[in-house]
């Protein structure tokens, strides 16, 4: 048969296998499997599904390698096995295309997973695929437009053979990170991709729309290979209700809209292919006559100035001291003696009331309405944090814009305690991203672009904080995740609770070529049980054993005693930190606002 190479260069229509995982489960495959394995277990098993596609006039099989990459492997111990897997798949006696999907991380500026780790991924996946001997490959079932160009880089260090490059989108005809096809289809081209496409999550009337889309935006052929349909219940399983001869009447309307190669991905088989095949024979393909966009991604506006952001910006800009208090939201749903805490801030001079989101996994109410009613009601700015735990993507970037609406916008953004910190230890927890990928995410906001590079209209006007902490165990992580935050965009970072000058004052020395305002948290001790509830239970703050020792003896002459040195200490904190940092943020202990009162009386 044509090598991969050889049908791309021949002008005609050619048509892709179907599902080869509808397949295997319909032959009583489990999906707790590892399917990728089956080359080596059940090769026989395999071969008979490829042979079932090629009698039914498929053109091009696909590998079943699909997941075959040393991260999705790892979770079945077989990621050592990625080149041999990948290459015993690739044995099969027709033209074969072999098939990477992504790698089940999030890639930065979104996750911690580095691109070039990615790249080195699919490196390893593509040279096990040449060793087997494929004529080319087929990157299926994206939805990062990063992760997708990081397949093709690792792919081109290993071989020049041409690459079939496929995203996936929703109903909406985008992409999970916002992105159409007028933005990845050139990006694909751009980035070396010899075909380029769409692939699986719905069904042929979606498909048909996108390749009508890449037809005016892209040079090189255009392949689609559609789910049989989007899914229905039935009998408590997932049934594709799209017959045979739908599939393939869209399948010649995608050649007469553009494209040259065409399949089947979820829910589609052999009977889909033989049907699609006999309806796009006669059919002649549309040839390209798009111009390529200027650019692949939109580069945004600039963003507005920090010190015209907010007044709390405007502090940070200046390098002015800041000084803020932080306010736990209510358990309840009455905020008025929050209120009345935030108005005794207010006449006390603070700049800006901190609302944590759920700290230690608590639920209380939300932080951003907490935030939104103190700003209305009591007129005085507030830090807001915003966590990952409790949303996916989607939800953060709806957030995000509403909270922009209404007019909040200093944002400390965190990762979120797990739910199994709290009450509710069986919650199921999101973290969709994590801080450094919602840092890039409110970046991208303020320059007006969503995640996907599409313009929002007017940009948000957000000033971004991160967390960090100077005691963390693993110091040298801690500041590698510190400069990608960084990196991503912070404008300030608010420590942990500080109770050791020496161990802040390392950290702000390796922190220092980074260049970001500093606000070291102080928290005022009310009892010995409360420094050694932070010391022992509270991840990332450590109490040393001389502030332990005062407190322990300060104790035994009475609470109040207890607590006069807990202030104390509180005091002696902020008065040293003034010339190091940038700011304070003096959290209030058990809501006794009083005490955050005692202890910035004493500051000058």
């Amino acid at each position: 048969m044509p090598t991969l190479k050889e049908l791309i260069a021949d002008g005609k229509v050619h048509v892709f296998d179907g599902a080869m995982g509808t397949m295997l489960y319909g032959r009583g495959v489990f999906l707790n499997v590892c399917f990728d394995e089956l080359a080596l277990r059940q090769p026989d098993l395999v071969r008979d599904i490829h042979r079932e596609y090629l009698k039914a006039g498929a053109e091009i099989l696909e590998t079943n390698t699909f997941g075959a990459n040393p991260f999705k492997l790892a979770h079945y111990g077989l990621a050592d096995d990625t080149e041999r897997i990948n290459a015993v798949a690739a044995h099969t006696q027709a033209a074969v295309v072999g098939a990477l999907g992504p790698l089940g991380v999030r890639l930065e500026p979104f996750g911690e997973t580095a691109v070039a780790d990615a790249r080195a991924a699919y490196a390893r996946q593509a040279t096990g695929l040449v060793d087997g001997g494929v004529d080319g490959f087929i990157l299926e079932t994206f939805s990062d437009l990063r992760e997708i160009t990081a397949a093709i880089e690792g792919i081109r260090q290993v071989s020049d053979l041409p690459i079939v490059a496929q995203m996936t989108v929703g109903e909406d005809g985008v992409t999970a990170y916002g992105s159409t096809a007028a933005v990845f289809g050139p990006a694909l081209e751009a980035a070396g991709a010899d075909v380029v496409g769409v692939n699986c999550s719905v069904g042929p009337q979606t498909i048909l729309e996108i390749v009508e889309q890449l037809h005016a935006v892209v040079t090189v052929p255009i392949s689609a290979q559609p789910n049989a349909g989007l899914p229905r219940e039935v009998a408590d399983r997932k049934i594709y209700m799209a017959s045979p001869e739908y599939m393939a009447t869209y399948a010649r309307r995608m050649v007469e809209a553009g494209a040259r190669f065409v399949g089947g991905c979820c829910g589609t088989t052999p009977e889909h292919i033989k049907a699609m095949k006999a309806y796009v024979r006669a059919a002649a393909p549309r040839h390209s006559i798009a111009v390529v966009a200027e650019t692949a991604e939109q580069r945004g506006v600039e963003p507005v100035p920090l010190g015209e952001r907010s007044r709390y910006g405007g502090k940070l800009a200046r390098r002015e001291f800041i000084t803020t208090v932080e306010i736990v939201p209510p358990r309840g749903t009455d905020p008025a003696p929050m209120f009345d805490q935030c108005r005794a801030l207010k006449a006390a001079g603070v700049d800006a009331v901190n609302v944590p989101d759920g700290p230690r996994a608590q639920s209380r109410m939300g932080a951003l309405l907490s935030g939104l009613m103190i700003e209305r009601e009591v007129g005085i700015e507030t830090v807001v944090h915003y966590a990952c735990r409790d949303r996916n993507l989607l939800g953060m970037l709806s957030d995000l814009l509403g909270a922009a609406a209404a007019g909040l916008r200093n944002l400390l953004l965190v990762t979120g305690d797990p739910p199994k910190m709290g009450p509710y230890p069986d919650a199921t927890a999101v973290f969709d991203i994590d801080s450094i990928g919602l840092t890039n995410l409110v970046a991208q906001l303020n320059r007006g672009l969503d995640p996907g590079k599409n313009p929002i209209g007017k940009p948000t006007r957000f000033v971004m904080g991160v967390g960090v902490n100077p005691a963390a165990p693993d110091a040298d992580r801690e500041l590698r995740r510190f400069a990608w935050k960084v990196e991503a965009g912070a404008e300030f970072a608010i420590t942990q609770p500080v109770f050791d000058l020496e161990q802040l004052d390392q950290f702000l020395k390796s922190a220092e070529s980074l260049r970001l305002p500093i606000i070291a948290g102080i928290w005022p001790l009310v009892s010995l049980r409360n420094a050694e509830f932070l010391a022992n239970e509270v991840p990332g703050v450590s109490v040393p054993d001389e502030v332990l020792r005062r407190m322990r003896t300060a104790s035994e002459k009475g609470k109040e005693t207890a607590l006069a040195e807990g202030v104390t200490i509180a005091r002696e904190m902020l008065t040293a930190v003034r010339d190091r940092v940038q700011g304070a943020q003096v959290s209030a202990p058990l809501g006794r606002v009083p005490v955050v009162l005692d202890v910035l009386t004493g500051r000058v």
